[in-house]
């Protein structure tokens, strides 16, 4: 329970009608979560207006409303307070309400197109391996310490994240490692955190759906590091064109790492293996059970930020050794017939782009590539034929088919694929419109020596199909396949 008054302190507001010496049992965006004693925020979203849930939350018990419009008729016994903005209000109401939990712990956002999972897990799993009681906000699991706590977006909702940050908190982690949507920095689910630092990995085509161009996208990261504070720090990778546009007006220390050129924490990679790489950071050699550029620059990144966090540089290294990839990231299965098959996440033409240029760097001209990729329904359709074109470029053989169709039909969405290829590159694709048979195929189709990629959908456990998730694992699927 905790006094409105304490709670609105924390933002801006434009009318007060009714008490705030009331108090408040909990605050809730969702109507249908209300119960008695809550304050029910009124958020404009892009798909429903909360103005039109008010009178449903007081009928649940709301004993208060925040909200950008008074509705025309007030309820007694019930207190208004009237914002500029809902949407800017909500993570500030939800901090105060939660005692201000970045305040206990020191927070680590990660923001890019690709690379927030692995890096910000990997270091979830190095300051636990320290023996730090540990927070991680992720794509694919949240985690307080070692108990996880399912996910459904990349960055949770303000009221949500709060409350997770808060229990973090209260049961002693020391440090929370948390992936920063560009949909969470526009709709200011992550206001009102204090974060110590930040890293910034890459920036592609993705999302297009939502922020409709590229500097949409890029302004909406930026954003991120533009509002830390003066005693934080900021990661940033010196490999991307964008890795210093990021940081021009960011108020942050700002450090650079690089696998090309000189960096605060420089970067080679001296052997590739299919079991990982031999590395040298700063000067330092050591052996990563990881594989690819992308990846070393992942590496490079934890590095960095376990070091700027006041870690001795030869002790994260020791443990970056012991460390595994991230479910469903570069994940290599071994099949009786000699090939190998990669499952990876990579759903954006770069991201496709860098494994299939991870698989080259280690495979050589040894045998063929055959790369099974769909692409999500209901998302940026722009990026389709441009992930068909990586694929090919890539790969000897290519299947197309389905990935997370959502509301549009399978076939179209191929389709869309298909458009961005030429009839001679047409000549190395098939287009099977079930996953697992084409997953079957390509592994038919494989020989010794070769490598089989299965691209898209790499930790997920479900097909998403006219709103309904029906269970598949590409990892189960190759391993029926293997006869296992």
């Amino acid at each position: 329970m905790m006094l409105l008054t304490d709670i609105i302190k924390a933002i801006k507001v434009d009318e007060v009608v009714g008490t705030t010496a009331r108090e408040i049992a909990d605050i809730h965006i969702d109507s249908r979560r209300i119960a008695q004693g809550h304050l029910f925020v009124a958020l404009r979203g892009t798909q429903v207006d909360g103005h039109q849930y008010i009178q449903a939350a007081i009928d649940k018990g709301a004993v208060a409303i925040v909200c950008e419009q008074l509705p025309d008729m007030l309820s007694e016994g019930v207190t208004y307070v009237r914002v500029p903005s809902s949407e800017e209000a909500v993570g500030p109401l939800a901090t105060a309400f939660n005692g201000n939990p970045t305040d206990k712990v020191r927070l680590v956002g990660v923001t890019g197109t690709n690379g927030k999972t692995t890096i910000a897990t990997l270091l979830y799993n190095m300051f636990r391996a320290m023996g730090y009681k540990v927070g991680l906000v992720s794509t694919v699991c949240n985690y307080i310490d070692d108990e996880a706590i399912p996910t459904e977006h990349t960055t949770p909702d303000a009221i949500t994240l709060n409350a997770l940050l808060g229990r973090m908190a209260d049961e002693g982690c020391k440090y929370v490692f948390m992936e920063v949507s560009s949909h969470s920095v526009a709709q200011h689910r992550i206001g009102g955190l204090k974060f110590t630092g930040g890293i910034f990995t890459n920036l592609t085509r993705d999302h297009m759906d939502y922020h409709k161009t590229v500097d949409n996208y890029l302004r909406a990261k930026k954003a991120f590091f533009d509002a830390l504070p003066k005693e934080a720090f900021v990661v940033t990778n010196a490999d991307d064109k964008n890795g210093l546009v990021m940081t021009q007006n960011t108020r942050a220390k700002v450090y650079t790492y690089s696998l090309r050129s000189m960096a605060d924490f420089k970067g080679r990679i001296l052997e590739h293996y299919f079991d990982g790489m031999l590395l040298d950071f700063n000067n330092v050699e050591y052996f990563a059970q990881f594989i690819g550029k992308f990846n070393a620059s992942n590496l490079l990144a934890v590095y960095g930020t376990a070091c700027l966090l006041g870690k001795r540089p030869e002790e994260v290294l020791t443990v970056l050794s012991t460390l595994h990839p991230v479910n469903g990231r570069f994940e290599a299965l071994h099949a009786p017939e000699g090939y190998t098959a990669i499952v990876d996440y990579a759903h954006t033409p770069d991201a496709i782009a860098n494994v299939l240029g991870a698989i080259h760097e280690v495979q050589g001209c040894k045998g063929k590539v055959i790369t099974v990729v769909g692409a999500g329904g209901n998302r940026d359709k722009g990026k389709r034929p441009l992930m068909a074109q990586e694929a090919v470029k890539g790969s000897q053989r290519v299947i197309i088919t389905s990935d997370n169709p959502r509301f549009e039909e399978p076939q179209d969405i191929i389709d869309d694929m298909l458009e961005g290829l030429n009839p001679e590159q047409r000549k190395a694709v098939i287009t099977i419109v079930d996953r697992r048979e084409a997953i079957r195929t390509a592994c038919l189709l494989a020989e010794k020596g070769d490598v089989v990629l299965v691209a898209g959908k790499g930790h997920e456990t479900y097909q998403d199909v006219k709103g309904v998730k029906h269970h598949f694992d590409d990892k189960e699927v190759l391993r029926e396949v293997f006869g296992e």
